[in-house]
């Protein structure tokens, strides 16, 4: 299941779960300062194991500097209905497991909040899985950059196209309540 971060010890897991992830693959820690929403995702024995965040995107926004975002014509368009997807990241020992509830964490909260796209840097190997597995409708804004200890696609997700068209992706677990996901 997913949730939303609520208090100082679900932010202290999820500082802890990217913090972690991070430190292992070399990366540099940047702790945001405007966050719209932040998830974790808990195992069905209560384990905090992933975690994704929610940023503000606009024309300033830092993500630019590594793609130009800002001057593709979908987002340039839509500037007010896009968001950042950040610190999306799942323990070693877990790795492999729980895409499904952290891709339905982000489409939720763009459903609720009527966004119609997402911009954020993916690893190769991640961005290939959620194109072939999942089906996510990604669109690479330029070629593999190298960024923080690692090469990064710009992309940008069409996430509006995955909440109004649900019965395509089977992944999609559905909210009970704004705060928890539970599969059917």
């Amino acid at each position: 299941m997913f949730k939303r971060v609520e208090g100082e010890l679900e932010l202290a897991m999820f500082n802890g779960i990217w913090t972690t992830v991070w430190t292992e693959k070399g990366f540099e820690l940047e702790f945001s300062e405007e966050v719209l929403e932040r998830y974790v995702v808990i195992t069905e024995e209560g384990h905090y194991v992933g975690t994704t965040e929610v940023k503000p995107y606009s024309e300033e926004s830092s993500i630019n500097e590594i793609g130009s975002f800002h001057k593709h014509p979908m987002i340039a368009e839509d500037m007010g209905k896009v968001a950042e997807i950040d610190k999306m990241a799942v323990l070693s020992t877990f790795r492999g497991q729980y895409v499904a509830e952290l891709l339905s964490s982000i489409v939720h909260y763009a459903e609720m909040n009527g966004l119609t796209y997402y911009v954020m840097l993916l690893e190769p190997t991640l961005m290939r899985a959620l194109r072939i597995s999942y089906h996510v409708p990604i669109k690479k804004i330029s070629g593999r950059v190298f960024y923080k200890g690692e090469d990064v696609i710009p992309s940008i997700v069409d996430v509006r196209e995955v909440y109004m068209h649900k019965e395509r992706y089977s992944w999609i677990l559905h909210a009970e309540t704004d705060l928890a996901v539970i599969p059917n």
